[in-house]
């Protein structure tokens, strides 16, 4: 029993849980070839929580199709997120007779779908709001000749269903004229939190990288970007209140850096998409970039009696070390608006701090003795309070919790036993296998969310995209999509035209296996 729960053990917790779940990992042999054939589903993906598809069939047409709000919505033309949605959308799937113009003056025909109407139905559609852990995503959608309605209490659930599910029920026949199934969704996401890590410390990702995937997530319903913003290698955050972070910190520091204006847009790109921003912070471990910019915030390091020359995790012993991260974490707190942040807490080598004598010194005052877990905690702990101060809740990794350290309900923390989960470790996308993986990952079970991880060591913006997507979509369904959905046969039929279709829309995704695209890949 041990043993398998430590195969689950990083995982990332939210609130206390009471109620045994379930850790039954299918390690089943994968076939090579799926079973090629195709799914009565069609191409949608993530899988609805319900869906019934007829098989009378509407035309769909650039010419006469139009999207409104519902006379009944509480959102209208003012809500820039869904107005902004409508354009999106309707740019997808009609390219090419929108932008030539063509038969703006033929009529809708009966058989056609004229218009879809969009009806928000609580009285706060949270239109000018964050996503946030508790957001509804919840939609119904209802598709029928010439009137297709999708009602949703929040923004959250109609960028859900009007953009992911609506145009996934499509079969293409030109760019001109489409069809779409009568069809009735019921949907809903199986869990709350379902996150993509990205990590841009290992290695820069320009700003259209992060925004390219952002789209990408949203296809795929992904609500959670977890941006691993800074590390050992690098400083990329340029802050206002230490600027010299990332002057001395960044790979480059104009050219290798986030400025506030390209936080700020980004966070915004993501809001427009119903995804949250939370960053990651990791502290006192993975700070040698921190250290090239802010003098004594680092331990250093002795050889015998004398330094080395190097230095270790942040030093904890200083008063300094904790005015300064409360100033960082206050400006943090003002420039991202979710209510989380992560703050790392892995890793941290004790190397360094068992070199040093006044840590040792530090550590016999303390009542330590020679247990330098107990330092890690010590600084852990100022370090949470602290950002308790900021009115924020934090994530932090296993090491923190598996020391002791005294945590709120509502931490997020890589756990395997007492709280709920959120899975990411059978998800690390970094890794490289050959063949189809995507299935392995489709396959694993969850306990309460989770997350894909894609750390930077070998990614960059030449590869990055194409190593996440479409792996990352099958973390996306397993997320979204009812526990029973596991069919990998249809899942290889769905994933197959999904992916097809974010090739279409520029996302340079792998193929699952061989094959083709009717709209392969035109490059950059």
């Amino acid at each position: 029993m041990f043993a398998t729960l430590k195969f689950a053990a990083l995982l990332l917790a939210v609130v206390v849980c009471w109620a045994t779940q379930d850790y039954d990992y299918n390690d089943a042999e994968i076939d090579e070839e799926p079973t090629l054939g195709d799914s009565p589903y069609g191409s949608l993906w993530p899988l609805p929580q319900k869906v019934q598809i007829s098989t009378v069939v509407f035309k769909l047409s650039g010419a006469s199709f139009h999207i409104f709000d519902a006379k009944a919505s509480s959102s209208g033309a003012s809500c820039r997120l869904l107005q902004n949605a409508y354009r999106r959308y309707d740019e997808y799937i009609f390219t090419s007779s929108r932008k030539q113009g063509q038969n703006k003056s033929k009529k809708a025909l009966a058989s056609d779908m004229s218009e879809l109407q969009v009806w928000i139905t609580s009285a706060d559609s949270e239109c000018d709001s964050y996503p946030s852990v508790t957001s509804d995503e919840s939609y119904k959608l209802s598709v029928d000749s010439p009137v297709a309605v999708l009602k949703a209490p929040k923004v959250w659930g109609a960028l859900r269903g009007r953009g992911h599910s609506f145009y996934s029920t499509h079969c293409l026949y030109s760019d001109e004229e489409k069809s779409i199934n009568r069809t009735d969704i019921h949907d809903f996401p199986r869990f709350a939190h379902r996150g993509l890590l990205l990590d841009t410390s290992r290695h820069f990702l320009p700003i259209k990288v992060i925004l390219a995937n952002l789209e990408a997530m949203a296809w795929n319903k992904f609500n959670v970007f977890h941006w691993h913003i800074v590390d050992d290698p690098s400083f990329p955050y340029l802050s206002r209140t230490f600027p010299q972070l990332s002057q001395h910190g960044a790979y480059h520091p104009y050219t290798h850096v986030y400025t506030p204006s390209d936080v700020k847009m980004i966070i915004e790109f993501a809001r427009l998409r119903g995804i949250r921003v939370v960053p990651e912070f990791d502290t006192p471990g993975h700070t040698q970039s921190w250290g090239k910019g802010q003098k004594d915030l680092l331990t250093p390091c002795y050889s015998g009696a004398s330094p080395s020359g190097s230095f270790g995790p942040v030093n904890p012993m200083l008063n300094t070390t904790y005015d300064f991260m409360s100033m960082f974490f206050k400006e943090v707190n003002t420039v991202f608006p979710d209510a989380y942040v992560h703050l790392g807490g892995d890793e941290v080598d004790f190397s360094c701090w068992k070199s040093n004598p006044d840590i040792q010194k530090f550590m016999e005052q303390q009542g330590f003795g020679t247990d330098y877990s107990k330092l890690e905690s010590f600084y852990i702990q100022r370090l949470l309070d602290i950002v308790t101060t900021t009115n924020k809740g934090y994530m932090i990794w296993q090491e923190v919790f598996d020391n002791g350290v005294k945590l709120k309900a509502d931490s997020l923390i890589h756990m395997w036993k007492g709280y709920q989960t959120l899975l990411s470790t059978p998800w690390y996308l970094n890794r490289i296998s050959y063949g189809q993986d995507w299935q392995a990952i489709y396959k694993k079970k969850l306990v309460i969310g989770g997350e894909a991880c894609l750390w930077g060591e070998y990614v960059d913006a030449t590869n990055l995209t194409p190593r996440l997507w479409p792996r990352a979509s099958a973390v996306g369904e397993r997320l979204w999509s009812d526990r029973d959905v596991r069919d990998l046969n249809d899942a290889y039929s769905r994933l197959a035209k999904h992916r097809c279709r974010m090739v279409q829309r520029g996302i340079p995704a792998e193929p699952l296996f061989t094959g083709y695209c009717a709209h392969e890949y035109k490059g950059v």
